[in-house]
């Protein structure tokens, strides 16, 4: 039987802590095998349900030769430079999404991967759901005609003072935080060659360090466009619809579902509608077995992996929230766009 893919840890993030080390310890193809954290005494309770080592220093961590990979749920302005020196010593990694913050950052470390023979993944978890899936099934069955537009919103209440996604030095704000899913979801849907039309990024009470909320408008060669909205500091809101010239389908609980719902597809065409149950399924457990899988293919001798077009969608995701970002900050800073509509 193949051994499991050893994973040590950077960090103990809320993240990983409730979702990820839970995930990776009960797949049978991964195991935790070291937690690393400047606060050991945090690190020693984070290890504790998988008796694994305890590490206080991030670079020792990348170095242990049991260590097969290494998971990276750090802020995102730490991403690149510990992603960078799990790779250089031989590390495959799985990173928090963003990847970066910066286009040019994320294609060196993914050459640098490339390279080294190793697997690099930006941990994007909605996307390994099958309710996503199931909606393409549908779209290409015609269920909606020819597609005309997408909305998508993921927004979040207000996180607690001192919340890393409000420290500006850290890489904090709506659009890195939030923001990444509905972006994504729309090259999910929508494909390459999506460009921005619009954006707003609404600073906090506290001036323009961090954004709190945002709006983006893009628009597609063949004449689809996508609303997407974000933010900080709002009721709960996941969700997003795909019309088109027939129909359309609406998916609430859209970007992270626990793993015992049931997705309800809501699909309407003409003044008929219809509810499609699909059966529950595990997009955390799914994003680890994924990862371990391509890591198995990537050993010597290991079996072939699918054919994997995860650096493509991390490339143009990059892009396309660095042309957002670019976008808002050519825009006069005001509330997000919102209004978005599901039925």
């Amino acid at each position: 039987m193949t051994h499991p893919v050893r994973i040590g840890v950077l960090g103990c993030a809320d993240i990983a802590r409730r979702r990820l080390l839970p995930a990776m310890a009960a797949a049978g193809e991964t195991e935790v095998a070291a937690v690393a954290s400047r606060d050991e005494e945090k690190a020693a309770r984070t290890a504790m349900p998988y008796g694994c080592r305890v590490v206080a220093d991030y670079a020792e961590l990348v170095s242990l030769p049991d260590v097969e990979a290494v998971y990276v749920p750090l802020p995102v302005a730490l991403h690149a430079e510990w992603v960078a020196a799990a790779l250089r010593a031989g590390k495959h990694v799985l990173a928090e999404k963003p990847l970066t913050t910066d286009p040019d950052r994320a294609r060196a470390l993914f050459a640098l991967a490339r390279d080294r023979r190793l697997v690099l993944r930006e941990n994007v978890m909605f996307v390994h759901h099958a309710q996503h899936a199931a909606v393409r099934r549908l779209v290409a069955d015609g269920a909606i005609g020819e597609p005309r537009s997408f909305a998508a919103a993921f927004e979040v209440p207000r996180r607690p003072a001192g919340d890393i996604r409000l420290v500006p030095e850290l890489g904090g704000g709506a659009l890195w935080d939030v923001g990444v899913y509905p972006v994504r979801a729309a090259l999910h849907f929508l494909g390459a060659g999506l460009r921005v039309a619009g954006a707003v990024l609404s600073p906090g009470p506290g001036g323009p360090g961090v954004d709190l909320a945002g709006g983006v408008l893009l628009t597609s060669a063949a004449g689809v466009h996508a609303h997407l909205d974000f933010g900080l500091d709002h009721g709960y809101r996941s969700a997003y619809e795909l019309r088109g010239d027939e129909g359309r389908i609406s998916v609430d609980h859209a970007f992270t579902p626990a793993a015992d719902h049931r997705p309800v597809l809501r699909v309407t065409r003409g003044t008929a509608s219809r509810r499609v149950v699909l059966e529950p399924d595990d997009q955390v457990a799914n994003a680890v077995r994924e990862f371990a899988r391509a890591v198995r293919a990537a050993r010597p001798g290991g079996p072939p992996g699918p054919a994997a077009r995860a650096e493509e969608a991390a490339l143009l995701q990059a892009e396309l929230l660095a042309d957002v970002r670019r976008a808002a900050e050519r825009a006069p800073a005001q509330a997000s766009l919102s209004g978005t509509e599901y039925s």
